[in-house]
């Protein structure tokens, strides 16, 4: 999701210049600078998004050179109207909504830029680079080069150990390594924005924006995290075990961490591409496969996109524009390189909303476009907010709406859009498949999706040092997930860099909580639509009283603290891994069953 902010040189020269008040700023003072900021951001914010698009989309170095400008102008903007709302803090009289825009503005830049001449045109330049090189990058299979995209979809069907460790390496070494110099002098002067913007570093100003003390940010992951470990030791240790039936002990040993290239995916952050390695014998074959039932009716990408829409104007949302299927990017272009990491745009902060992926007629691609949809409902939800408030509760609600909506693909959905016959629907004893294979993405995915920032938390206040960038890394990806490489890593490489997330400097904490907050978004729309059965088997499409009430909360925006959004749909105020575990409570309690003698841990 992109959302630029810069502002036209007319109304740059008149917010750069701050007003020298004859006696302390009054609360009138206070909100005509907000109008005035508001009114600069959102003016430009069209100019810069259609900037970034040709850019993402049209990946060559002219297009870097203007991105980067544009990005330049935008932090040199941020920064500027961040050090002067911090002078308003302390007015007495200010509402709940103006100071609310005031810590949006002060803390809410991902990348400050220190006020030194050239410092943001650096910072901006290095920024653009690393996401233009990421967009490049290549692989080998067999010796011959491959893409992002096509790597990927590799990783998840084949099962030739020395072509994934060739897949894996190449990735790392020929993405992830160039990048390290570029990153550490990335982290050095965006530590000195944040620093004159009053915060210690780059991690501390991320952690200010939930509503709560930086410091109880971490508190709160870590017991999130303590919450779901369990399972997901659980989890590792029956598909150890099962890669080792696969492999042998000199693939996979039946102890120790697990072969990061074995588990379907290049990060090792989701597992379903290699359920069938692990799925038990009759439960696990749950009767179809969302793959091969998309290609069977002659889905294609746009198809694909058009049964995702369907699934929210079934909810009572209304259709997305036709500029939508006109600029969106579904396919990957044969004749120039562009980002294929899927996402969502809103261009105008109104309508002109676009998808851009390398779309693959597959069910991860199906799910993957569910997510992005919902950032782009999410969007024109919220439009009719102030421009600050223009924006997700907090990140981690941008990135669980849509895959809220995706955990609804359940056979019963697939019955009601017409890809599985009613008779195809698995039985009660196939309820382990259907809990296993979706635990080997959401539950594999929570200790990645808290490392990466963990790592980067440690970059930015300095208990990582440069020269220790990589072993970080890779202890991180062994504490947490049980995992390591296929070869012997040094600090010659950068394997962080090989995640998209890091070169294009993305906060990730925002989906270690949507994975949490997704299942008490599903729970609750369960319960209000009035579903009896497993709580993994609901499907709430259709059901518009529950669009009704999820689309109150989606506009609220970012105008209320997330708390409030969060009860204004499920009746909570805090996030919890309650739901998720007693979602998958007879996943754990089969796989405990499964372990008995075993040797689990790492």
């Amino acid at each position: 999701m992109k959302r630029a902010l810069v502002a036209t040189t007319m109304v740059m020269s008149l917010l750069l210049h701050a007003p020298a008040f004859a006696q302390s700023p009054a609360v009138e003072d206070v909100e005509k600078f907000i109008k005035q900021a508001e009114a600069a951001l959102a003016a430009e914010s069209i100019r810069v998004n259609r900037v970034q698009w040709v850019n993402s989309t049209y990946l060559t170095e002219d297009t870097d050179a203007l991105a980067a400008e544009a990005a330049a102008r935008q932090t040199e903007l941020q920064v500027r109207l961040a050090i002067e709302a911090a002078k308003f803090d302390a007015v007495p009289g200010l509402s709940d909504a103006i100071k609310r825009k005031l810590t949006i503005l002060t803390g809410g830049i991902v990348l400050p830029a220190p006020t030194t001449a050239g410092a943001a045109d650096e910072l901006s330049t290095i920024s653009t680079k690393l996401q233009s090189d990421y967009g490049k990058g290549e692989g080998t299979l067999k010796g011959k080069p491959i893409n992002g995209s096509d790597i990927e979809e590799q990783m998840s069907v084949n099962r030739d150990p020395e072509q994934l460790k060739e897949m894996w390496t190449s990735w790392h070494d020929n993405v992830g390594a160039p990048m390290r110099a570029g990153y550490r002098r990335l982290v050095e002067i965006a530590n000195e924005g944040a620093k004159e913007l009053g915060y210690p570093d780059v991690g501390a100003m991320w952690r200010s924006q939930y509503d709560m003390p930086a410091e109880d940010v971490a508190k709160l992951t870590d017991k999130i995290w303590g919450d779901v470990k369990p399972l997901y030791d659980d989890l590792h240790c029956y598909v150890r075990g099962k890669l080792n039936e696969k492999y042998g002990d000199t693939v996979q040993g039946k102890t120790g961490p697990i072969r990061a290239d074995l588990l379907g995916n290049m990060w090792a952050q989701e597992w379903s591409g290699i359920y069938d390695i692990v799925a038990p014998v009759g439960a696990g074959d749950i009767g179809f496969d969302t793959t091969e039932l998309l290609k069977a009716a002659g889905y294609d990408e746009k198809k694909m996109v058009e049964t995702g829409e369907g699934f929210f104007t079934s909810l009572g949302f209304e259709k997305l524009p036709d500029s939508f299927w006109k600029r969106s990017m579904f396919l990957k272009p044969n004749d120039r390189d562009v980002v294929c990491h899927a996402s969502a745009w809103d261009i105008d902060n109104q309508d002109d909303l676009r998808i851009k992926m390398c779309i693959k007629v597959n069910a991860q691609d199906f799910v993957t476009i569910h997510h992005e949809l919902g950032h782009n409902f999410y969007q024109r939800a919220y439009k009719a907010q102030e421009y600050l408030h223009v924006n997700g509760a907090n990140d981690g609600f941008h990135e669980a709406i849509g895959d809220t909506i995706a955990l609804s693909i359940t056979p019963e959905y697939l019955v009601q859009i017409g890809l599985l016959p009613k008779d195809k629907v698995p039985s009660a004893d196939k309820d382990i498949g259907l809990l296993l294979r979706q635990a080997m993405d959401k539950i594999a995915f929570m200790p990645f999706g808290l490392l990466v920032d963990k790592w980067r938390w440690g970059v930015f206040d300095g208990s990582v040092k440069p020269e220790g960038y990589n072993a970080a890394w890779n202890e991180l990806r062994l504490k947490y997930q049980g995992i390591k490489p296929p070869v012997e890593r040094s600090e010659a490489s950068f394997d962080p860099g090989a995640k998209y997330h890091i070169p294009a400097t993305t906060p990730y904490l925002r989906y270690f909580l949507a994975n949490v907050l997704q299942f008490q978004f599903y729970k609750a729309a369960c319960e209000q639509s009035g579903w009896t059965g497993p709580l993994h088997r609901c499907s709430f499409y259709g059901n518009k009283d529950v669009g009704k009430k999820f689309n109150a909360m989606l506009e609220m925006g970012a105008s209320k603290p997330w708390p409030d959004a969060l009860e204004a749909f499920t009746g909570q105020r805090e996030i919890s891994g309650e739901a998720i575990i007693a979602y998958f409570a007879p996943l754990q309690a089969w796989l405990k069953e499964q372990n008995k003698g075993g040797s689990c841990g790492w």
